[in-house]
């Protein structure tokens, strides 16, 4: 099947496209799942983050690789619908999957830009006002993201670029404010396997799905069989840096207990004593604009895809509705689903929700790039072990969830079965 090839109005260049990237991957990554990670593995934490930045390498090969042959701003979606052409179920099926992906991780954000928001004063705890928050942001962002294209794309430039520097500022200062030694964290955790390693840094994927934001741009972007690679192979190694280094200095220089016990916000509570007052905001502030450009961009991003699903026939028809090449309806309705996830939502179900679906779809791209691997002129090994490696992390989740918390295995089930639901509904209707 040969790529169509649209007219484009280029308004974003290989900054804005590295910044949209960024923004979804570092705003769900250190912020979310450190105290989390750190309470199952412990020193082992940054090797965790490492390990999913090459799985999410593994991912990326694909997605570039169809991203460049079909240039389609549906991505995931579009991707795997033009290489399997003759099964409506399995697109309405991916095209479900991967938005509601894109609505639960907005919900993450959220509730980490909440989190750290109200972190210093003494309603910290207190769920129903994070909740508003997090609801708040959401809607500021919503506004700016059916505003302007190009003002969103300053708007997370600036964002991100700026965070890009507190964030390093901040790994270095702590890394200088050590308490302990590596040799002496892994005496203290003897006992943690590579099985647990490994769970973690699936768990973890989530922190690495911005990229396909990317692709999404496609329609407004310059040069894309340039930038489309460029954009994101650079943002995947900047945000498993970034990774790598923050959370090496919040192991050495926070101590375990203090993460485990205030996961939700774990580097603003441990960093008064060590870097002062000053040194907290400082880290609130990098948690703030990470959040903020994650959401900022994954709004953005899947939006776009939402619409695109929408006029295929597997959405409602209205979320097809643009206006200044901004398809609002989709904005609006991503924010009013999110909101409604960070009501009933729980941090740890939203997270292995997330990484689960992402996991999936990614898997799905790889067997699609497979299927046309000499048309988009890939490597077949690289491919064959993002097939293995995706495959595997999946099974990881499901093994790590029914061996420690069955009850989360069958609501994330639930969730599935219902999308399952929606998506057989959508594709019958379009029969």
């Amino acid at each position: 099947m040969l790529p169509i090839h649209r007219k484009r109005d280029k308004t974003l260049g290989l900054l804005e496209l590295v910044a949209i990237a960024l923004g979804g991957m570092i705003g769900g990554g250190i912020f979310t799942v450190l105290g989390i990670s750190v309470s199952m593995i412990g020193v082992y934490t940054p090797v965790a983050f490492l390990v999913g930045g090459l799985l999410a390498f593994l991912a990326v090969y694909s997605y570039v690789k169809l991203a460049v042959y079909y240039k389609d701003e549906g991505a995931s979606y579009s991707f795997f619908k033009r290489t399997f052409p003759d099964s409506p179920l399995a697109a309405s099926l991916i095209g479900w999957c991967v938005i509601f992906g894109y609505i639960s991780t907005l919900s993450l954000y959220a509730y980490t830009f909440s989190s750290y928001a109200i972190s210093s004063f003494s309603f910290a705890d207190n769920e129903p006002i994070r909740k508003i928050v997090a609801c708040f942001i959401i809607l500021i962002f919503t506004l700016i993201n059916i505003w302007s294209v190009r003002g969103m794309g300053k708007i997370e430039d600036i964002m991100v670029y700026t965070k890009l520097i507190i964030l390093t500022i901040i790994s270095f200062v702590l890394i200088n404010n050590s308490n302990t030694t590596i040799p002496t964290l892994i005496q203290n955790n003897e006992d943690v396997s590579i099985l647990s390693i490994l769970i973690v840094a699936s768990l973890t994927f989530v922190a690495f799905e911005g990229f396909q934001l990317v692709i999404n741009a496609v329609n407004e972007m310059e040069k894309p069989e340039v930038n489309i690679p460029k954009s994101i192979y650079i943002s995947l190694l900047l945000a498993m840096s970034i990774y790598f280094i923050l959370s090496y200095g919040a192991i050495i220089a926070i101590p375990f207990d203090i993460i485990i016990e205030n996961e939700e916000y774990a580097l603003a509570s441990g960093t008064d004593k060590i870097l002062g007052h000053w040194g907290t905001k400082l880290v609130i502030l990098g948690a703030l604009l990470a959040t903020s450009s994650a959401i900022s961009g994954t709004l953005f991003g899947a939006s776009r895809q939402m619409s695109v699903i929408a006029k295929d026939g597997y959405f409602p028809k209205f979320l097809t509705k643009h206006k200044n090449n901004i398809p609002y309806f989709s904005i609006m309705t991503m924010a009013a689903i999110s909101f409604l996830l960070i009501l009933i939502g729980d941090l740890k179900i939203i997270l292995e929700f997330s990484s689960v679906t992402f996991l999936l779809v990614s898997l799905l791209m790889a067997c699609a790039n497979f299927k046309i691997y000499k048309e988009t002129s890939s490597s077949l090994l690289i491919t064959i072990l993002a097939i293995i490696g995706l495959l595997l992390g999946m099974v990881l989740i499901v093994y790590y969830e029914y061996t420690t918390q069955v009850e989360q295995l069958y609501f994330i089930a639930s969730l599935y079965v219902a999308l399952t639901l929606g998506a057989f509904l959508y594709s019958k209707r379009k029969k």
